[in-house]
């Protein structure tokens, strides 16, 4: 066994169909007293529902998170809290309602640093990260801050019920991400480790059993099990070249996050292959294969998954500018980055080929 350092992660989370009825509960145990409630305005009405269990203690809805946490919008929510007066922050939602929340909680002067209770609607897993990201001029940015993490985080699968199958996938497949990654990051350690290695075993056995029954409770709650896993990985050792490219694709050509995720995932694995021999068997024994980087596509085009990056708006004129924008302040990664093998790894997730290491 190598050496290594494990440093657990300050956070609650509650478990279990129906548990949102213990929202007043969690808001008590945080100290809190006036809660802003932040959603996309797709999910508006889930929102005021929140803001309706809370009663007396709602200070405000804020239904304008989308993509990528724009640096503008996170301003115009910090100016929101503070203008109601609220100590915390309730997001329910995905990846990018519990961005926002890690925006006010970053941001700001009074309304700097409000705890986060994150209610997952899907598997995105970065409610389980002390990792944000803003996007400026066009470019997405991270880092890492103990402020932004969720204080609690109830994760209730009667409300992924409604989740599109499509979505589904595609928020699964973006939350094993993390934990592949985790695999072969630099800081990875054996806890992290088996806890990779059980969350993409719980997502992708839990998106198989969803097809043809997105009702099934028992799929969705292995589904927000492994997500918690998933983003507990990501939130205790660093990011690799896949996480660096889709920041890029992202943050950079407004791509949708969750399906740029699912499409880069395969290419990423397969130009690490060789590098992270170990990774790799493990995450293919997750899948219940023989090749990790092939079997993480068919696990998006068999239940469908987009898996070519031309099918979600990237366009070809661009690939040349996003390697070289994922070649500047990149990422650790087992195999050192190549501008011409980058590029080729992009010409392959345009087109849909399969995952390959040249």
């Amino acid at each position: 066994m190598h050496d290594f350092i494990y440093t657990t992660q300050p956070s609650r989370g509650v478990f279990g169909a129906g548990s949102l009825k213990h929202l007043g509960r969690e808001i008590e145990l945080l100290g809190a007293r006036r809660a802003l409630v932040l959603s996309t305005p797709e999910q508006a009405a889930q929102a005021q529902r929140i803001a309706d269990l809370l009663g007396a203690r709602a200070a405000g809805i804020f239904p304008r998170a989308v993509m990528h946490v724009p640096i503008e919008t996170a301003r115009e929510a910090c100016d929101e809290a503070r203008r109601l007066g609220a100590d915390c922050a309730v997001a329910i939602g995905g990846g990018s309602t519990t961005g926002l929340g890690k925006a006010i909680a970053l941001l700001g002067d009074a309304a700097g640093g409000l705890p986060i209770l994150a209610i997952p609607t899907t598997y995105a897993g970065s409610e389980m990260t002390p990792i944000y990201g803003l996007t400026e001029a066009g470019v997405k940015k991270t880092g890492k801050d103990l402020r932004v993490l969720p204080r609690t985080v109830i994760y209730d699968p009667e409300l992924t019920l409604t989740l599109p199958a499509r979505m589904s996938v595609t928020s699964g497949i973006n939350a094993i991400a993390h934990a592949a990654e985790g695999l072969y990051a630099q800081d990875h350690n054996p806890v992290m480790d088996l806890m990779a290695e059980e969350g993409i075993r719980a997502l992708a056995d839990g998106i198989r059993r969803l097809e043809g029954d997105l009702h099934n409770i028992d799929a969705r709650s292995d589904c927000l099990y492994g997500a918690w896993l998933c983003g507990s990985v990501l939130g205790s050792v660093g990011m690799s070249l896949h996480h660096k490219l889709c920041h890029t694709l992202g943050g950079s050509f407004n791509l949708p996050h969750a399906e740029t995720h699912t499409i880069v995932l395969p290419h990423a694995l397969a130009y690490n292959a060789a590098a992270a021999p170990q990774a790799m068997a493990r995450i293919a024994r997750a899948l219940g294969a023989d090749d990790a980087a092939r079997a993480m596509q068919s696990l998006a085009r068999d239940h469908g998954a987009p898996t070519a990056l031309r099918d979600i708006g990237m366009k070809e004129a661009d690939l040349d500018h996003a390697a070289d924008l994922a070649m500047t302040a990149s990422y650790w990664s087992p195999r050192p980055l190549e501008h011409a093998a980058i590029r080729a790894l992009l010409q392959r997730a345009f087109e849909g080929a399969p995952p390959s290491a040249d």
